[in-house]
């Protein structure tokens, strides 16, 4: 049997398994697809638990790559507290030497820049997500009439603004709105509410994953939408608090989003497939 070896790091609860590695390979190396692999792995009560695997590959173009596959094994164009943690495992392991450093993912190069302590430890990253797209609001039917803003962050979300987070409809309306025609590619839907002029309350409902503790580009797209609706300040950082945690989200004055929290390591495994 073929071992594979991962390290577990999460953002903010948002966690996932990373392995050094091409996932095209996996299937001629390991004997399993990395979707399949995913789907097994990511398990939490069969397998070692997780929101998915992030493959960290090398790349032409920037300094590494990610590959992101969800829990149901669909395959994720960006992860906003994945790639804070690959650029900690890259920094740390000796992959990148600088502490800015360009990722590549299916949504386009990104940049990172690492925070670390005197001993080399990573603590904090800061990514700039790039622009946001904000849509025209829709009306989705999930129980009751949602209504939804789309944002596009490098993936898709639709952003539902409610009175009370903690109360919100997110195990039930959540799947009902991801698999809604309205969004034929699917789509991670953030409930949120407004606590005031520079902080938001956000819980979420991920694509291919389900409900997970955070959600970086969800906290991004969140803000998009609460700046195009005039609910929050621009100019200035807003705080997006999580069922994991709070991000730091600021809109720079050409429209880039850049978004700062903590990158985590959990622990070193490995798994006989």
């Amino acid at each position: 049997m073929a071992v594979l070896r991962f390290t577990k790091m999460h953002g903010l609860g948002n966690d996932y398994l990373y392995v050094l590695g091409n996932p095209d390979k996996a299937l001629e190396r390991y004997g399993i697809s990395a979707p399949d692999m995913s789907r097994r792995l990511s398990e939490r009560h069969f397998g070692a638990g997780s929101d998915g695997m992030i493959w960290i590959a090398p790349s032409e173009a920037a300094d590494c790559a990610m590959r992101i596959f969800n829990a149901d094994g669909s395959e994720a164009m960006m992860c906003g507290n994945g790639i804070r943690c690959v650029a900690k495992y890259a920094y740390e392991r000796g992959l990148v030497d600088r502490m800015r450093m360009k990722i590549e993912t299916l949504s386009g190069i990104r940049e990172v820049a690492v925070e670390a302590d005197v001993r080399g430890r990573v603590l904090r990253a800061s990514v700039d997500m790039g622009a946001a797209e904000v849509g025209k609001r829709l009306i989705v039917e999930a129980g009751e009439a949602l209504s939804c803003v789309p944002v596009n962050v490098g993936n898709p979300h639709a952003v539902v603004f409610v009175e009370d987070a903690e109360r919100a409809p997110v195990g039930e309306a959540g799947p009902i709105v991801e698999h809604s025609p309205q969004f034929p590619d699917g789509v991670n839907v953030e409930f949120v509410e407004v606590r005031g002029r520079s902080e938001l309350r956000m819980r979420v409902w991920e694509r291919g994953s389900g409900i997970t503790m955070a959600c970086g580009t969800g906290a991004c797209a969140s803000v998009a939408a609460a700046l195009a609706c005039g609910l929050v300040e621009g100019g200035a950082p807003v705080t997006v608090c999580l069922d994991g945690g709070c991000l730091d989200v600021f809109a720079r004055e050409d429209g880039a989003l850049v978004m700062a929290g903590p990158a985590e390591f959990v622990y070193e495994g490995e798994v006989e497939l």
